[in-house]
């Protein structure tokens, strides 16, 4: 007698959702298969250390086969999901297909220029290893124009950088532009002084980190000021060139002339997102995300589970939960005991997200921190920040290895990762 086939998982992308998703099966009776277009899990938050040249790819990236080499249950499959046959429960890819009796979707999300999609090519967004040495490379070469550059209103172009986006990833990148200009290339010029590069960071709303408390927000303007960033609130990015920026805040329109400007503005999930609501009838919110159940999974199909970026969970407070790792990984668990559960012929109770906080860093000694009521800021909420993000990182060796590039950067205030890539 031929004994059953083993219950077949596929999930689709190796973030932080379906990284922790598919550790927290490695136990269970099933035949997994991780499918990604990338060959390596990306630890997205410290992107923009690699966008101003404090860590270079390698340190924050972790080959996904090599994550779950001994995870004898599990392979890696090197493709991209075109399309999915929900009937026949079968993932049409770009080289063959893949059959599942159990389908989890983690394929995350990118940055939405909210009907603008011309200005991507002008202002690059930070989701991937090539957003961020393309920004590395726009932020570098900028200075390297600015040094050669005679004309006063010309230098002051290319000496001013635009950050469009007020939120974490917005925040930490001004604050790293700004010990770029004012400590990391101090000596290095002759014609200019890059300590008087003008940053700019323009966020719509009526204040920078919106979804902190507002007294974090405040902190963290202050300690921005004090690196040279100009925090515009209230600000909307109207039109955009390779020249400059136009921005208007209530009823006045400005143009800002600025040759790097760089955008944090919001985000979109995933095209899979389109292509499953299209074949189940599942709701999507405005950003694209689906509306899922309370197990995560999409109405009327219990076998397929979405979670992370590309999931908008709102059952537990009314609000979706928000698109940061921590959710992510959490959803990833919650899924994994949800499939183990089934195979026992039991079921698991609705997923329930515990906030662990909210960080952000703004450079050196400086970050803000909401855990609950308690509220930090300063060099205490800095080190907290390191700490997770270590914690966080999926292998040792990238740990160690980011470690010792941050002690090295802390103490000579250098960033020995600022290469200029890609060609001028």
């Amino acid at each position: 007698m031929e004994a059953a086939a083993a219950h077949r998982v596929v999930l689709v992308g190796a973030g932080f959702g379906g990284l922790y998703a598919a550790q927290a099966l490695k136990r269970a009776p099933i035949q997994l298969t991780v499918i990604d277009r990338r060959n390596f899990h990306l630890f997205q938050p410290l992107l923009y250390q690699v966008a101003t040249g404090g860590l270079s790819p390698g340190e924050i990236a972790s080959p996904v086969r090599h994550v779950l080499s001994r995870q004898r249950n599990a392979r890696v499959w090197l493709a991209e999901v075109k399309d999915i046959d929900v009937e026949n429960r079968r993932l049409r890819l770009d080289d063959g297909d893949a059959s599942y009796d159990t389908l989890i979707l983690a394929t995350g999300s990118h940055y939405n220029y909210f009907g603008h999609d011309d200005w991507a090519a002008l202002a690059p967004g930070l989701k991937s290893i090539e957003d961020a040495t393309q920004i590395r490379r726009r932020i570098l070469l900028a200075f390297e124009s600015a040094e050669r550059e005679h004309d006063p209103e010309q230098r002051r172009a290319w000496l001013t950088f635009a950050i469009a986006g007020g939120g974490p990833t917005g925040v930490e990148l001004a604050g790293a532009l700004g010990e770029i200009a004012n400590d990391t290339l101090r000596h290095d010029f002759r014609s200019i002084n890059p300590a008087e590069a003008a940053i700019l960071l323009l966020e719509g709303g009526d204040r920078i980190l919106p979804a902190f408390p507002p007294d974090l927000s405040a902190e963290a303007a202050r300690a921005l000021m004090k690196l040279g960033v100009r925090c515009r609130t209230s600000a909307m990015v109207v039109g955009l060139d390779s020249a400059g920026v136009t921005v208007r805040t209530g009823d006045h329109v400005e143009r800002i002339a600025a040759r790097t400007v760089l955008w944090a503005a919001g985000v979109q999930a995933s095209g899979l997102g389109k292509i499953l609501s299209d074949r189940t009838g599942a709701p999507t919110d405005r950003g694209g995300r689906l509306i899922v159940q309370p197990d995560l999974t999409v109405p009327g199909h219990p076998e397929i589970f979405v979670i992370g970026d590309l999931a908008n969970f709102s059952h537990q407070t009314g609000q979706p939960l928000p698109g940061l790792a921590p959710v992510a990984m959490a959803e990833g668990r919650y899924v994994a005991r949800a499939i183990q559960a089934r195979l026992r012929g039991k079921t698991v109770s609705p997923f329930h997200y515990f906030d662990k906080g909210a960080l952000a860093t703004i450079g050196r000694n400086k970050a803000v921190a909401a855990f609950g009521r308690l509220h930090i800021s300063g060099f205490f909420a800095w080190i907290v920040w390191l700490f997770v993000h270590l914690m966080y990182l999926v292998e040792f060796d990238n740990r160690l290895l980011v470690l010792v590039e941050w002690m090295y950067n802390y103490f000579t205030r250098n960033r020995g990762a600022r290469l200029i890539t890609g060609g001028r």
